[in-house]
């Protein structure tokens, strides 16, 4: 297996975008898959490597990135040292940073093997959300696959809260990583650009006019998002197909840092269901 880690996509004016690819040799093109990680996620998070070793030994490519304005650096991607780059976030970005990653595989270069037989996407939370308006808009795009996944960015921002006003008035919000321990600052900014953005932000309008296949995986004991959200999805989306999987929660029971030399069961589940799907 190859394992190129750590490598850098840089574009001019933009902050750098660090990415991982997994791999076996081989004469024949291969599908590709890119996975993107949630809210204060990461691609080094938990049992991420093995999932990516799991579906090249099932004959894909992965790349997992961390999107430009997570919080990480290229020197640091795992601590969040950058908290100004993390309040500037919004959906903009994001969606900027898989194009930029799509363009850079298009391309061709010597970390990602030349031509891919197809690509696919997964989305971790809010990552699927970001995942299913790519998707929905590029058709580079062949299939696409939620974990987890939120899927109303709106509802999220609970307008009509004090937190809400608050923030308005302030022009910052803050919120604990319980990871780190860190107060993660977010701007008003990421409001505006969803506001700006509101019809292209909408998931459930990516999903209805979705022209790929979709599958939606969800824990059924996902104490971050409920599995209503999943149900939600598959609703808009009739030719979709949805998998609970039975006691997971948001992560299908892994854990940052990941010591174990197997995934968890539930993640495990999740990954062949996914294999599965995008075969």
């Amino acid at each position: 297996m190859i394992i190129r880690k750590n490598r850098v996509l840089t574009s001019e004016n933009k902050k750098p975008i660090l990415y991982d690819v997994y791999y076996n040799k081989t004469e024949k093109p291969q599908p590709l898959v890119i996975f993107c990680h949630g809210y204060k996620g990461f691609k080094d998070w938990g049992a991420w490597h093995l999932v990516a070793e799991a579906f090249v030994d099932a004959g894909f490519c992965f790349v997992k990135f961390n999107f430009s304005h997570n919080g990480g650096t290229v020197e640091n991607p795992i601590d969040f040292p950058d908290l100004e780059a993390f309040a500037a976030n919004n959906f903009s970005l994001e969606l900027e940073d898989l194009d930029r990653v799509l363009n850079y595989i298009e391309k061709g270069n010597e970390d990602i093997p030349s031509e891919s037989s197809s690509i696919s996407l997964i989305g971790h939370s809010r990552g699927g959300g970001i995942a299913l308006i790519k998707a929905e808009a590029d058709d580079r795009i062949n299939k696409v696959v939620t974990w987890a996944s939120v899927s109303d960015f709106k509802a999220r921002f609970q307008e009509e809260s004090e937190s809400f006003k608050q923030w308005k008035e302030t022009g910052v919000t803050y919120v604990e990583n319980s990871r780190t321990k860190q107060m993660l600052p977010h701007k008003f900014q990421f409001y505006r650009d969803f506001k700006e953005n509101e019809e292209r932000f909408s998931i459930r309008r990516a999903v209805k006019s979705l022209k790929v296949p979709l599958l939606i995986v969800h824990g059924s004991e996902d104490p971050t998002v409920s599995t209503k959200e999943a149900k939600a999805i598959h609703s808009w989306n009739p030719q979709s197909e949805l998998a609970v999987i039975e006691g997971a929660d948001h992560v299908f029971n892994s854990k940052h840092p990941w010591q174990e030399e197997m995934l968890p069961n539930e993640l495990n589940s999740a990954v062949k269901t996914t294999i599965a799907f995008l075969k």
